[in-house]
């Protein structure tokens, strides 16, 4: 944990199957009492720590089951405090209680709408939709908050509105999608309708070039 102006406060975890320990993790959310979810994905699990770092609870295991995971990928809290887990590995969408209960699901291995090839990132609007990076197909899926398909955009390729194994999204100020194209080694900017808007970035190591972005994020003064 570091301060807004990266300076180190402190740290929690280690390497390793128990409470509080990780294998691999690869995300992190903050949901609305503060507390920090970690998606433990090489354990096949998330794990919920207090705001100073104190192990709380954990949730998951290995399997396809409700409530199980092969290597989740990223989690997102709704407008209710639930937690939006994306099951890469089960090429679906669960979502949990703020407790961690199991409630639903939506998802599957396919091309088709509403379902899924290596799914790999989330966010959700200030409609409460659920935007999913479908990076195995090189689009972007919008879903209800009760799970069911509303649209999708993109499709593989380099132009504009294109995907090449996209891997970052969020949500601006203004409803906005941001998608990190990392194959492209670019961001395009979207309409909360998924029309293109905006690009930037190009393949390179000097200033505003990028090297297969996979993860964006907005701050409180709308930067990307």
């Amino acid at each position: 944990v570091f301060s807004p102006a990266g300076a180190f406060i402190s740290k929690f975890g280690g390497e390793g199957a128990g409470d509080g320990q990780f294998k691999n993790p690869i995300r992190v959310a903050i949901d609305q009492e503060g507390r920090i979810i970690v998606v433990d994905s090489g354990n096949h699990r998330v794990q919920v720590f207090s705001p100073a770092g104190a192990f709380i609870s954990k949730f998951g295991g290995a399997g396809a089951g409700d409530g199980q995971f092969k290597n989740p990928s990223r989690a997102a809290i709704d407008q209710e405090n639930r937690i939006i887990v994306v099951d890469s590995g089960n090429h679906r969408v669960q979502v949990f209680s703020p407790a961690g209960a199991f409630i639903s699901k939506f998802g599957g291995e396919g091309a088709g709408d509403g379902q899924f090839k290596n799914p790999i990132r989330v966010a959700i609007d200030q409609e409460g939709r659920i935007i999913v990076v479908d990076s195995g197909n090189h689009r972007v899926q919008v879903f209800s908050q009760a799970g069911a398909f509303i649209s999708k955009f993109g499709g593989e390729g380099a132009g504009d509105g294109q995907f090449k194994n996209p891997r970052g999204v969020a949500i601006d100020q203004e409803g906005r999608i941001i998608v990190g194209d990392s194959g492209n080694s670019r961001v395009q900017v979207f309409s909360p309708a998924g029309a293109f808007i905006s690009k930037f970035g190009t393949q390179g190591h000097e200033n505003g070039q990028l090297y297969y972005p996979s993860s964006v994020a907005i701050d409180q003064e709308g930067r990307i």
